[in-house]
């Protein structure tokens, strides 16, 4: 039955992609280049949506013939279905920031009430107790995960191929500790889907429905992961660690340059080493190979022995941000002069 599901994903994802190109290309749903771009070839967008439909479609068999914890469930449903309405509204009509963000907050404060709040944190040697101040962290991360995600969709194949790899690992995480990891499974089989038509060079881009609704459910597999005591955080961290340096750091080096952080632009570290490459290929096999080779046994590490989680996480996170500090995370580029490709 689990194979049979995950197959099922897969093939209603690959299906669904190949669709919402087809749909894309008839409405001129077009993302095209432009100064702030990292592709340089005209594509079809809002391919994520079949990630999100194909995904909360399996979801409701998997509950139907199994069942799930409610609260995940419903998290997932309806505060993920809430994250890719609004992403796609934002793909037709570019919402703004603050809506946007409003938004954010309300699916994740309906999540974290939904799982039950955050009321202890587990840091291997000690458990603190933290109640509210729990409950806001979990909504805060909720929320900067849906973001950070979305900046992170910016050249082909990386946000796709990284929600493989966490859902992936995250699965077997959860699998190793005798909890349901089908959840997660079927996530990555969806993501796979897609990823068939997204991988380099791309036959059609992610959107903010797909890339928010990933950062969204992949957060709350985690959290729901760490307050059912399946797990900790740190693991979790470990594996989206590439995603959670790259953009918190280049956020912050740009507010510390008193840049506008709602402004668009590509500052990001794998932005600018995809550029410093030639092509977007390169980076995205480098963060698999990092993600595989690296962090997967540091994450493996952190979950059988408890009480070097905090370190493996602090090393997994300084080491990537003495990376991304290195490629120019944060870093202004040179004004240059644009000019809009001829496409007719």
């Amino acid at each position: 039955m689990q194979i049979a599901l995950c197959s099922l994903s897969l093939l209603l994802s690959v299906i669904g992609t190949f669709l919402l190109r087809r749909y894309a290309l008839a409405k001129n749903i077009i993302d095209t280049p432009n100064a702030r771009s990292s592709h340089t070839v005209p594509t079809p967008r809002g391919g994520g949506l079949a990630i999100v439909l194909t995904y909360l479609s399996v979801l409701l068999i998997w509950q139907f013939v199994h069942g799930m914890p409610s609260g995940l469930f419903w998290s997932l449903l309806a505060g993920g279905g809430l994250i890719a309405v609004v992403g796609f509204l934002d793909d037709l009509f570019s919402l703004s920031a603050r809506w946007r963000f409003g938004f954010h907050l309300l699916a994740a404060a309906f999540s974290v009430w939904m799982l039950g709040g955050w009321e202890h944190l587990d840091l291997g040697f000690a458990v603190l107790e933290w109640g509210w101040l729990g409950h806001v962290s979990a909504t805060l991360l909720l929320a900067w995960a849906i973001n950070f995600y979305n900046f992170m969709d910016g050249i082909d194949g990386l946000a796709g191929s990284e929600a493989v790899f966490v859902a992936g690992a995250g699965g077997a995480l959860l699998w190793l500790t005798g909890a349901d990891a089908m959840p997660l499974w079927l996530l990555a089989a969806a993501s796979t889907g897609f990823l068939m038509l997204n991988w380099p060079p791309a036959r059609i881009f992610m959107g903010d429905a797909g890339s928010g609704f990933l950062g969204f459910a992949l957060a709350v597999h985690a959290l729901h992961a760490t307050v059912s005591g399946a797990t900790t955080i740190w693991p979790w961290l470990i594996l989206i660690a590439v995603f959670f340096v790259d953009a918190t750091l280049t956020l912050l080096r740009r507010m510390a340059r008193r840049l506008r952080v709602t402004d668009a632009h590509r500052t990001h570290a794998y932005q600018w080493a995809s550029r410093r490459a030639g092509a977007h290929r390169p980076v995205t096999l480098s963060v698999l190979i990092i993600n595989l080779f690296a962090l997967w046994p540091l994450a493996l590490s952190a979950q059988a022995w408890p009480v070097w989680a905090i370190p493996a996480a602090l090393v997994s996170v300084a080491v990537l941000s003495g990376l991304a500090w290195h490629c120019g995370a944060g870093v202004p580029e040179a004004p240059v002069e644009y000019r809009k490709p001829d496409i007719s």
